[in-house]
């Protein structure tokens, strides 16, 4: 788990590098696109193409298209802003998950847990101000980048997943690319500027393969943390994420929150890891009765 959050920020910077020429569009599709490629090789080469559609094939697109339709929000994002503020933003995703669980699954959520989700939202809000002020609306979307992604993994928690990692891959990878390169298309044929689609440089052909390569192996790493751990356990180990993208961006860009952004970085990982610290607890308290069975 935490490689994977070491990792991952290298695809989101060189995301936001590319997208300085490359629509976020088009560098979003090239991440599903090569990473179905990958999957799709594997399988052919370990004789395992069969095993593709999986047991679930319907649940599984449905996981690729709110992944795809995440990725395309935060590569959006990540254009126009640090990418160490907008995963900051993107980490109120356990207080949202929690309301959705709430209201969709009917989970009982206590007034701590709903404190700690208000003490979270304060920190995004801390850290948004500015944002918004400075770049708009397009601040907001590691917001709904959170939302899209809580969507997918309450799907999760609905469907748990039966399928191999491979199918997993490849089904993430094959629904995106579709979602992403028919929305690529319909941008070109009605002209959208900013949404056109651009011939990459070989260059920037690698990057694109780059970026599907460490999103198929960073993605490989998540699963295989949350089949040997609980999640619970394992949530406090994305907020290495925050690091490493502060890291590398200020290393490529320069970027470096500044003091009232890692206020609000400080509230949000402190609700997450007090949500995470609930969620361990109730889950240890309901362990005996499934042990029993």
């Amino acid at each position: 788990m935490s490689s994977a959050m070491l990792i991952l920020p290298v695809m989101d910077i060189t995301a936001k590098y590319l997208s300085q020429d490359l629509p976020p569009l088009e560098v979003t599709f090239g991440r599903f696109f090569f990473q179905f490629l990958i999957s799709l090789v594997l399988a052919v080469v370990t004789g395992r193409l069969a095993h593709l559609r999986g047991q679930q094939p319907v649940i599984n697109y449905l996981r690729g298209i709110f992944l795809a339709a995440a990725s395309l929000c935060f590569f959006t994002a990540v254009k126009f802003m640090s990418v160490a503020t907008a995963i900051s933003i993107f980490f109120i995703e356990p207080m949202v998950l929690t309301i959705l669980a709430a209201l969709i699954l009917k989970e009982q959520v206590g007034i701590r847990r709903i404190s700690a989700i208000l003490v979270g939202l304060v920190g995004a809000v801390i850290i948004l101000r500015p944002n918004l002020a400075e770049i708009g609306l397009v601040s907001l979307l590691p917001v709904v980048t959170a939302f899209l992604f809580s969507f997918y993994l309450l799907i999760n928690r609905l469907y748990p997943v039966t399928d191999g990692l491979l199918t997993i891959q490849f089904s993430a990878g094959l629904s995106g690319s579709l979602l992403l390169g028919t929305a690529l298309l319909a941008a070109n044929l009605a002209g959208i500027e900013g949404m056109e689609f651009l011939m990459p440089s070989g260059g920037q052909s690698g990057l694109l393969v780059l970026i599907g390569l460490i999103s198929f192996g960073a993605h490989g790493l998540v699963v295989a943390a949350f089949q040997r751990g609980s999640a619970s356990l394992l949530a406090p180990l994305q907020y290495i994420e925050i690091v490493s993208a502060t890291l590398f961006g200020y290393l490529v860009f320069s970027d470096f929150p500044d003091g009232p952004t890692w206020i609000g970085i400080a509230l949000i990982i402190g609700s997450g890891l007090y949500i995470a610290h609930r969620e361990r607890k109730r889950n240890s308290r309901v362990q005996p009765a499934v042990a029993d069975v």
